[in-house]
């Protein structure tokens, strides 16, 4: 039974593939940049005129392979695609399928060189994918054209940190697109919330001390201490009413989650951890499980586990069941995560704090490695006839008005046809029945776009989800990031460097996470445990190569 399906399995991956690829092997001819011009009016340099005349629009055809969310339209029926049809003569044929088929076709589509598709978007090229198919001459080395992308040109000469973050180690070319939306949000991962009411009950009862009804505001900055006895006090009380003591969650998150998680925790202890345990302090590649105060950080918490001020659940839990349990009947006393309106029912009942200020008198937050500049988002394959067309349609996508409509949803649908007093896109009301995350999904393909500082001053007003994140990351939690400590920026290796984090990196990973998670949820870590750890970090795990393979990487970046 089981080589019935996979035979079958083969075979509708096949026909899938020779779908996606029913332009390849009837490829149209590569005309050259001058017949382009004189035939089929091909221009680049005004990026608000058409790309082709209408003969191009009719004799020229591009295939784009793409995944896609399961709730978006067909790209083909996006009326974003449609009216970029309209606005450059580019015809693009899209073939959607889902993340997992794409999974499973990726490999078969860069092999098949008979039968493929021009481009992919949400391509997820890795460095060493990039590297491998540059090598074999697969991918078309996009820097060698930037003249028919002049949004990106020019993005790339104004930019010169995002360029080093695209650009191949071994050849010094750019084989990808990238995505960049640059809001400032995503190295702080965490905010804490705590229940006002909870609260006061605590200071009524007397059951934590220095603290009164009056500091009850945005922006508290409690101890380490007042915020464990407002946690036993949690615990101890049927605060929702509902005459089940046990029910009560005095503090909850979403362990290694990419926000909302146990990260800031370990701030208590001065520690800028992050999941992967690794920042950059004083240009140095630093790990945090190597620093002494990591041990008495996760000793500390890991009692508060023990005693149940921190709900166990919230190391098994995913973010969808975190987000359930906080709908309805209050159990949520303390809360991490990037605003109280989207995890309980009644935000308003939640203050703001600043990081706990640990028992040392530390008090910092997580610095995440999340980037928010996206490589590997779209390939072209070197052999895609008029690639140069295709450049000149996929540059269009990193205008401010046309990334935002890539990234939110179009004109008319998602933003108003006329713009504010400012000149700026204005979201329309949401429809009844729907979702704002809804109503994106459907309509906007993602992918790749440039929203920056400019286009959120002058061209697209930010969603107020988004403004209300960094209006509160910006007064609570970025004021207590250490200047001298920075996130990773996204780093390109040589081969020989990819192979070594091939070796090392996910038992590295595994090592960690499997101490952790058992010191955590079994009380702590002893001395010898943790002498034992750092010999084998050192031994076997090879932490001090990794570490000198992301310092090599990172200084590469650095330098001038």
């Amino acid at each position: 039974m089981k080589r019935i399906i996979a035979v079958l399995l083969i075979a509708a991956m096949a026909l899938s593939l020779a779908a996606c690829g029913s332009s390849g092997s009837n490829k149209q001819n590569s005309h050259g940049v001058e017949k382009l011009v004189s035939d089929y009016g091909f221009q680049w340099t005004d990026t608000s005129k058409p790309i082709l005349n209408a003969q191009g629009a009719k004799d020229l055809t591009f295939t784009v392979y793409s995944s896609k969310n399961a709730s978006a339209l067909d790209y083909n029926d996006m009326k974003i695609m449609q009216d970029l049809y309209e606005q450059t003569n580019v015809f693009v044929t899209w073939e959607n399928v889902s993340e997992s088929v794409y999974s499973q076709q990726k490999n078969l589509i860069f092999g098949n060189a008979d039968n493929r598709p021009d481009a992919i978007y949400h391509a997820g090229m890795g460095a060493g994918e990039i590297i491998k198919y540059a090598k074999r001459k697969v991918l078309l080395p996009i820097s060698d054209y930037l003249e028919y992308m002049p949004n990106f040109s020019k993005l790339l000469e104004e930019r010169p940190d995002i360029k080093k973050q695209l650009e191949n180690v071994e050849d010094g070319k750019i084989y990808s697109l990238p995505r960049i939306e640059e809001m400032g949000l995503l190295q702080n991962p965490n905010i804490l919330f705590l229940n006002r009411a909870w609260t006061e009950a605590a200071i009524a009862a007397g059951a934590v001390s220095g603290l009164s009804a009056a500091d009850l505001k945005d922006g508290l900055a409690l101890t380490s201490a007042q915020m464990e006895a407002l946690l036993r006090y949690f615990r101890d009380n049927d605060m929702n009413g509902n005459g089940n003591v046990g029910d009560e969650r005095p503090l909850s998150f979403v362990y290694n989650n990419w926000q909302g998680n146990q990260c800031d925790l370990y701030g208590m202890f001065g520690l800028n951890d992050n999941l992967e345990h690794r920042v950059i302090v004083d240009g140095k590649v630093t790990y945090t499980v190597q620093d002494e105060r990591f041990k008495e950080a996760t000793n500390f918490i890991a009692n508060w586990v023990k005693e149940g001020y921190i709900d166990k659940v919230s190391f098994e839990q995913s973010q969808d069941n975190f987000l359930a349990n906080g709908k309805g009947l209050e159990t949520y006393g303390a809360f991490y995560w990037w605003e109280s309106e989207t995890v309980v029912s009644n935000p308003e009942n939640y203050i703001t704090c600043a990081p706990i200020i640990g028992p040392n008198g530390d008090q910092t937050v997580c610095i995440s490695n999340n980037p928010e500049v996206g490589t590997g988002e779209l390939i072209i394959f070197a052999d895609c006839p008029n690639f140069e067309v295709l450049l000149a349609y996929f540059d269009r996508y990193y205008d401010p008005v046309i990334s935002a409509q890539i990234n939110y949803g179009p004109i008319g649908i998602v933003y108003e046809e006329e713009r504010d007093a400012n000149g700026m896109l204005v979201q329309k009301p949401i429809p009844e029945g729907i979702t704002s995350d809804e109503l994106r999904l459907q309509n906007a393909p993602l992918g790749i776009i440039y929203l920056s500082d400019y286009a959120w001053n002058n061209v697209v007003n930010m969603e107020p989800r988004a403004k209300l994140r960094l209006e509160r990351l910006t007064a609570f939690v970025t004021p207590y990031m250490p200047t001298n400590t920075k996130p990773f920026p996204n780093l390109q290796f040589t081969l020989e460097e990819l192979n070594t984090l091939a070796n090392y990196e996910t038992n590295f990973n595994d090592y960690v996470r499997t101490n952790l998670i058992r010191w955590l949820l079994g009380g702590g870590v002893s001395d010898s445990e943790w002498t034992s750890f750092q010999n084998e970090l050192s031994g076997k795990v090879n932490i001090e190569g990794l570490k000198k393979v992301y310092q090599d990487a990172y200084d590469r970046f650095a330098a001038n």
